[in-house]
């Protein structure tokens, strides 16, 4: 029966196309788990696939999970019949859940848990959570609560009792009314026939087989054994072979994920790098620009004779300021070192060079603290410029 089921599974969630499923691919492989340890921990439970109708007429082909919940009361176990469907969005979120109570069965009413229809909605399905929650948790939750306040009642007829073999008893009178008949899946009442009745028995005489027949029969039943053998050995290698071709799309899966995430990283670096490029070239032509402009001002012989200070002119006076700055700060700082050079070497005596030092330090923390505020000023000059710039590119 294990095997009946596994392949029944197999088989219906590795169909393609129209009769495929609507369950998401990469959840599959967790339904097939979640139905294969509920039917191993309550064999009552048979997986099965049928049509489902919503509440706005829409059908679709589901799975579920049809048969008796066991709970005990009062010390006696009783089955409880229930089908639960597994919706398209499962295991991601709860399934759906419905007491399904045979011609002879009638719905509690009220119940904590059971609506009139027979849509049961119990604190674990209201706190479903993927992965930790699953279908072996659930139906442990529903024989807790069953157990707790049973929600059929079995209907006492008077006479010609329909044979079942899972007889609720009567837990208290109540009205066999229905009530209300909301939307539900098409569930037919469960019907169960009488025992076979046995065949007569032979006569009184003895009675010989033709030998003939006795061979050929043996044959066919020899040849039955083979066949069911080979066909057992080909469901395990067809198994295992979908078992390694599970954890191979499982495998695939995650480094298609991986390959995606590396490529959008790569992606980004070119943008990042195109950008770069883009800056590059910017520059270049705006050197290439001053260098024409510049290279014939000069003779060839006036090469040699060109004043370097003059030789590049700052943009505006902010440039011009912090290119004196800068100029100063450096100078001051080959000063200072050319100080510990001659101090090092006894030129100066030593009270003249912290005189001096300190005096070159206060003119170059001036330099440098003016130099701070320009660059302050220039970094705001700047942002205005790129904000007029965007600004005026919107309203066009």
């Amino acid at each position: 029966m294990a095997q009946y089921i596994q392949q029944f599974l197999n088989s219906v969630l590795s169909q393609r196309g129209p009769a495929a499923l609507p369950y998401a691919e990469d959840m599959k492989w967790h339904i097939r788990q979640h139905l294969l340890y509920l039917t191993e921990a309550y064999p009552s439970l048979q997986p099965k696939t049928a049509v489902f109708t919503h509440n706005d007429g829409r059908t679709v082909n589901l799975l579920q999970a049809d048969g008796t919940v066991p709970m005990s009361f009062q010390g006696v176990t009783y089955n409880i019949p229930v089908i639960i469907w597994l919706m398209e969005s499962y295991p991601r979120h709860a399934p759906l859940v419905f007491v399904n109570p045979t011609r002879d069965m009638i719905i509690k009413r009220p119940h904590p848990f059971v609506s009139p229809n027979g849509v049961v909605s119990i604190p674990y399905l209201h706190s479903w959570v993927f992965p930790a929650s699953n279908l072996v948790e659930l139906v442990r939750n529903l024989s807790h609560f069953f157990a707790r306040d049973p929600p059929l009642y079995s209907q006492r007829k008077p006479s010609n009792p329909s044979p079942n073999p899972n007889l609720n008893p009567s837990y208290s009178s109540m009205n066999s009314s229905m009530g209300s008949t909301a939307a539900r899946p098409a569930i037919p009442p469960r019907e169960y026939s009488p025992a076979p009745t046995p065949p007569p028995p032979y006569g009184s005489g003895r009675m010989t087989e033709d030998p003939a027949e006795v061979f050929k029969k043996n044959a066919v039943n020899k040849l039955v054994d083979v066949v069911n053998g080979d066909i057992r050995e080909l469901k395990k290698s067809r198994e295992e072979e979908m078992e390694g071709l599970f954890g191979a799309q499982a495998s695939l899966r995650k480094r298609e994920e991986e390959l995606r995430k590396g490529l959008k990283e790569m992606q980004d670096e070119k943008e990042a790098l195109e950008q770069q490029l883009q800056m590059v070239l910017m520059n270049t032509d705006v050197l290439e620009g001053w260098l024409r402009e510049n290279e014939g001002k000069l003779g060839s012989n006036e090469v040699n004779c060109v004043d370097v200070d003059e030789a590049f002119e700052p943009c505006d006076a902010l440039s011009k300021q912090m290119l004196d700055c800068t100029a100063s700060d450096l100078a001051v700082e080959d000063a200072i070192y050319a100080l510990d050079k001659a101090a090092q070497e006894g030129a100066i005596p030593f009270d003249q060079y912290l005189r001096n030092v300190r005096l070159l330090s206060r003119e170059q923390f001036f330099h440098r603290a003016t130099a701070s505020k320009v660059r302050a000023v220039q970094m705001q000059a700047q942002v205005a410029s790129m904000a007029s710039r965007a600004s005026t590119q919107y309203a066009f």
